[in-house]
C-alpha cells in the first residue's frame, strides 16, 4: 500500500470549468523513465490512481522485475495537468535525501517524517508527454486506522502524533513552505515501521515566506474555506493566505477530534459559513474544550497548546520547542513518556477514555456553553474584521477529495476538502 494521493480540482457552479484534463495512460510492467540527473527507474504494477494520475510501483532500473516490496512510487501526470507539478516544486526545494538527513542528524531526532524526493522528469509514449516524480513509499493512513478504532485514537498516541508532526511542520516552515492541509489521512506509517509517520500530500504547499519575505495578511473573500473544512485555520476561511500559525491551529483541532472523537462544528460542514463562526467563537478556549470534553476530564495540554496558537501574530515564528514542552508536560502529566511506539489499537485511552457519546449528551453539554459562543463570536468578528455573514453559495461548496484506491474506501470520510489554485 503507499499513502501518497493525487489531487484533483472540482469544477463548482458559478466558476467556469478548469480545463479538462486527461488521464494518464497506463504503462506495462517495466516501462523505464528516465529521470533530469539521467537516472534510470523501472516501474511495476500500478497500485492506485486518483484525479488524473496513476501510482505506480518503482525501483532503480536493473534486469530484475520491479518486485511487491518496491522501496519507491512513481506519481505519474500527462503534462497538461497541474497538481503534481505544483506538489514537485515543494519536493525539489525542500525534500532532497541529503537535506533531509542533515536536518535530522543535526536536530538530533530519530527521523523526520516528511516524504524523500528521489527523482523527476518527463517521459514520452505514444505521442504524449508525462510528468513523473519518484519518492518513497508508505504503509497505511491514519484515516482509516482512527475508523477503525471507533474514531478515537489513546491519548498517549495522540500526543507522540504531534511531537512528531511538529517536528514536520518546522523543518517544511523553515524551507519556506506551509502544509495547509493536515489531516488523519494526509498521515501515513513508514512501508517498514510502524511507529514512524509521514506527512504527505504537499499539492496544496504554500510557499508562504519566498526569499525569506513573509506573505501580508490580506482577507481575499475568492479565497475562503480553503483546506479541509474541518481542520481549516480561521485564517483560510477569511480568505487569508496559509502561515506557520495556521498549520498548528490545524495540527491542534486534530488533536481534540483524535482524542475526543468530535468537533463542534462537524455536523454543518457543508455550511462554510457556519464552520467559520464556530471556530471564532471557540477562540475562548474554554468554550472549545466544554464541547469537545463535556466530562470533568480535559486534556489540559491541548488547551494550553490552543492557547499558545491564538497568541501567535499570523507572520510570527512560533518556538516549536514551547509546544514540544506543553505535549510532553501532557504525556507526564498521565504517566506516559514519550518512547516513540505509537499504539493504534484498541487500547486505554488513560483518563479519558470514553465510550462514543451519545449526541443528545453531546448537544446538551454544547447547548449550555451556546450563549457564550455567540457572544465571543460577534466579539471575534469586531476585532477581526471578519466578513459578514453571508449564505453560502455553490461556488463555496466544499468538494469531496478522491481517495487513494490503493485502499479499501471509508464509509464516511472526514476530509472534505476545497481545492484552489495556488
Amino acid at each position: 500500500m503507499v499513502g501518497v494521493k493525487m489531487p484533483y480540482k472540482k469544477a463548482t457552479a458559478g466558476k467556469r470549468a478548469p480545463a479538462k484534463r486527461k488521464l494518464a495512460e497506463l504503462f506495462g510492467l517495466g516501462e523505464v523513465l528516465t529521470d533530469t540527473s539521467r537516472k534510470e527507474w523501472k516501474l511495476g504494477v500500478p497500485i492506485g490512481q486518483g484525479g488524473f494520475g496513476r501510482i505506480y510501483l518503482a525501483d532503480a532500473n536493473s534486469s530484475k522485475s520491479v518486485g511487491s516490496d518496491a522501496p519507491y512510487i512513481a506519481k505519474v501526470e500527462p503534462t497538461q495537468n497541474g497538481p503534481l507539478f505544483t506538489e514537485l516544486k515543494f519536493y525539489m526545494r525542500a525534500a532532497k535525501p541529503d537535506e533531509i538527513r542533515g536536518w535530522t542528524k543535526s536536530h538530533k531526532l530519530p527521523y523526520l517524517g516528511v516524504p524523500r524526493y528521489w527523482g523527476s522528469g518527463l517521459h514520452e509514449k505514444n505521442g504524449s508527454s508525462y510528468r513523473f516524480m519518484i519518492i518513497d513509499r508508505f504503509g497505511r493512513d491514519l484515516q482509516k486506522m482512527y475508523e477503525e478504532n471507533g474514531k478515537q485514537f489513546s491519548h498517549k498516541t495522540v500526543l507522540q502524533l504531534g511531537l512528531r508532526i511538529l517536528d514536520i511542520l518546522e523543518y517544511i516552515h523553515e524551507h519556506e513552505y506551509v502544509h495547509g492541509d493536515i489531516k488523519a489521512s494526509n498521515l501515513l506509517l513508514s512501508y517498514k515501521n510502524p511507529n514512524q509517520v509521514y506527512l504527505v500530500d504537499y499539492g496544496l504547499a504554500y510557499r508562504y515566506c519566498p526569499e525569506g519575505v513573509h506573505k501580508v495578511y490580506k482577507e481575499d473573500p475568492k479565497r475562503c474555506h480553503d483546506g479541509t473544512i474541518e481542520y481549516t485555520s480561521i485564517d483560510a476561511h477569511k480568505g487569508v493566505a496559509p502561515s506557520r500559525r495556521g498549520d498548528l491551529e490545524i495540527l491542534g483541532y486534530c488533536m481534540i477530534h483524535w482524542i475526543s472523537g468530535h468537533l463542534p462544528w462537524e455536523d454543518n460542514l457543508k455550511d462554510p459559513d457556519f464552520v467559520r463562526d464556530s471556530k471564532i467563537g471557540c477562540r475562548d478556549i474554554s468554550v472549545l474544550m466544554d464541547k469537545c470534553f463535556p466530562g470533568k476530564n480535559k486534556p489540559n495540554e491541548i488547551a494550553k497548546y490552543m492557547e499558545k496558537v491564538k497568541l501567535l501574530s499570523y507572520e510570527e515564528k512560533p518556538v516549536y520547542q514551547h509546544f514540544r514542552e506543553i505535549l510532553l508536560q501532557g504525556l507526564k502529566a498521565i504517566g506516559q513518556k514519550d518512547d516513540g511506539v505509537l499504539d493504534f489499537g484498541f487500547s486505554e485511552n488513560g483518563d479519558l477514555q470514553t465510550k462514543p457519546m451519545q449526541k443528545k449528551k453531546r448537544k446538551a453539554a454544547e447547548k449550555q456553553a451556546a450563549a457564550a459562543a455567540n457572544e465571543d463570536t460577534e466579539a471575534e468578528m469586531e476585532v477581526t474584521g471578519s466578513p459578514e455573514k453571508k449564505k453560502p453559495t455553490t461556488s463555496n461548496a466544499v468538494a469531496t477529495r478522491t481517495r487513494n484506491m490503493t485502499s479499501p474506501k471509508s464509509k464516511k470520510g472526514t476530509a472534505t476538502r476545497k481545492r484552489v489554485q495556488k
